[in-house]
Parts: structure tokens; sequence; C-alpha cells
């Protein structure tokens, strides 16, 4: 029998085997800033001290986490149906235009927490548009949901382009931007919650979106496995055909899956739009999209393992910044090393140690 359809239980498969992976990383990661001249544990000192040594270091390190749980819950969405969703870029970066649209049209005339819900809203909105078209080409047509999704984040980083240069940018300014929201629409930061610790947040841009984020990992956990949608869902994922058998619709789940996905990919743009710079740029989502694949894999598409896995991609982010600071010789690409070594064994090689496990298993458990 194949080790891939033996049973093992959640502490294994969503704790155990996770932290082994995550173990051999930082053991590979080490060698290689061994082999440059610097020393391993001063360096992972360093990159706790980067991310959790301070108030502000610690803002960071949530603010970066915050992006990562969105769109983490937007590939987790699309995982449990079956579909593999490469466009949370392109979906964030729409996203972004939508609640940049009803933060330059609000805040003027109402607060920021009159405009945040609509923010939610137009962001939401435009993420799951920019889904439709490729949900609908998978359920009516067969594309590929992999191509097309990837297809779609070059044009929605294009179409962001021209908006930003030719319609959205502030006349007589050459930076392809929006103007500069006013405090209506912006969104408010959590100092008062380091402030509960004795920390001061300093310049790190944490804000209300991290709330919003926990509130939709809560809301993700409902609807997977608390609804009927959910388990429809999660039948098409296992099995088309059961799923067939079933009477569930192919093509309805298929597109109300990857709108759910758009839309939290959108919703990530809150934290980066509304949240820190407080205008719409080019390449505001840098890559978090990406890594959210990561997130979602190494959470095992489960709300609370992306949380937690978004707070480590954060402190690789903000830590590795820090390392780079106070080790020159280790570069910022050196540390993008790191993170690829991460994603490379919780997400391709996240099952290499199943076999041994499931042999230990079977070798220890009670008859």
């Amino acid at each position: 029998m194949s080790t891939a359809s033996v049973p093992l239980p959640n502490w294994i498969n969503y704790g155990l085997i996770p932290i082994l992976n995550l173990i051999v990383a930082f053991l590979i990661s080490g060698f290689v800033v061994w082999l440059i001249g610097e020393s391993p544990l001063a360096a992972l000192s360093l990159l706790i001290e980067g991310a959790f040594g301070s108030g502000e270091g610690i803002g960071f390190t949530l603010y970066y986490a915050t992006s990562f749980i969105f769109t983490g819950l937007s590939v987790a969405v699309a995982i449990h149906a079956g579909l593999f969703n490469i466009g949370s870029e392109g979906q964030a970066y729409i996203g972004g235009l939508g609640c940049a649209l009803v933060a330059l049209a609000l805040d003027k005339y109402v607060p920021w927490y009159v405009t945040m819900p609509l923010a939610i809203i137009g962001a939401g909105i435009f993420g799951a548009a920019w889904a439709f078209v490729p949900a609908f080409l998978q359920a009516k047509r067969g594309s590929h949901i992999v191509i097309t999704t990837i297809m779609f984040n070059y044009i929605a980083a294009a179409l962001m382009v021209y908006l930003l240069v030719h319609v959205l940018i502030v006349p007589g300014k050459m930076a392809p931007e929006t103007r500069t929201f006013l405090e209506g629409g912006q969104l408010p930061k959590l100092g008062w919650i380091m402030s509960m610790f004795g920390a001061k947040l300093g310049a790190a841009p944490f804000n209300v979106s991290f709330i919003i984020a926990l509130l939709a990992a809560w809301f993700v956990w409902i609807l997977i496995w608390r609804t009927k949608l959910g388990f429809e869902m999660r039948t098409l994922g296992v099995s088309s055909t059961a799923a067939a058998y079933a009477g569930i619709p192919y093509a309805r789940i298929v597109i109300i899956a990857m709108l759910l996905s758009g839309a939290l990919a959108g919703m990530m743009a809150l934290n980066p739009v509304m949240g820190s710079s407080a205008r719409l740029q080019v390449e505001f989502v840098g890559g978090a999209g990406f890594v959210g694949i990561a997130v979602s894999l190494m959470g095992r598409n489960h709300p609370l393992g992306i949380i937690l896995a978004a707070i480590l991609f954060g402190t690789l982010y903000q830590g590795g910044d820090w390392i780079s600071f106070e080790m020159p010789n280790i570069t910022r690409e050196m540390i993008l090393v790191i993170q690829g070594l991460v994603i490379l064994f919780a997400g391709a090689l996240e099952y290499m140690f199943r076999p041994a496990m499931v042999h230990i298993y079977q070798q220890f458990k009670p008859a």
C-alpha cells in the first residue's frame, strides 16, 4: 500500500511533519550561511531579534503576516474545491483598485470606520470579478485554472500600470500613484495593542486589516467545515466523480469557490493600500500572492495553520531585513534563498518524511 493512503493522526500530519520540514529547511539554510563565513546561530539570533525584539519589529512582522493570511486563505479555499489558484497576485492587484476607488470617493466625507466596510466590499468584488473569467473557463470550457490564472496575473499588472500612469495619476506628478487618501480613507494603526505590553509600534504599519484577516480566517473555517457549500467544495476537491454521483453541480461549485478565493485575495489590498501607504501604487502586492501558495501548503489549507505559517513568513521577511542590515555578507538575495528553502520543504517536499512517519507509527501504534 502507498504511504500516501495510510492515515496518520492529525498531530503528525499537521504538527510533526511540518515542523520537521521547517527544521530541515533551517538546517540547510544554516549550512549556506556557514559556507559564506558567518555564524548560523548568530544569524538565527538576529532573525528572531529583528522580528520580535521590539514593538516596531513585531509590528512589521504582523504587517507582513496580514497580507499572507489573506492570500493564503485565498489559495486554500480554491484547493479545498480541487482548484489551484495561482492568480491571487493579480486578484490582489485588482482588489487594490476596488478599495482605492472607495477611499478616493469617500475619504473627504466620512470617517474611516464608514469607509472600511465599503472598501472591504469593493476589494472583494473587484478581486472576485478578476477570478470569474478563469473560473468560467475552467467550469464551462475545461481550460486549466493554473494556466488562466497565471495569464491573468500579467494582465492585471499591465492594467494597473496603465491606470496609474494614464488615469489615476495625480496631475503634474511623475510618480504613478493616486493621491494620498485623507484620514477618512486610512485604516488606523494598532499601536494600542503594543502599548498593552509596554511596547511601541514606531514606524510599523501594523493596522486594523490584521483584525479583518483574523475574521476572514474564522469565516473560512465556518464556510469549509460547517456549511453545506463547504462540504460540497471538499467533496469536489477529493473526487469530482464522487461529487457528480452525489449530484453536486461541478460548474456552480467551481465558480463559487473561485469567486470566494478571488475576493479573499482582493481583500489583501486593504493592508498595503489603506493601512500602510494610504494610496494606490505600482507593485504594492509585492509577491504576497505567490507567498500565499507556500503559506497555504505549509498551513495544510487550514485557517489556523495559515495564520501560523503567515507569521512565520512575516518573521522571515522582517527578520531577514534585519539580518541583511546587521550582517552585510548575508545579502537580500541570501534571505530569498532561505525563504525559498522553506517554501521548497513546506510545499514541494512536504511529504518527504511521511514514509518514515508511517513506518514508525505502524511500529509503535497500539494494537
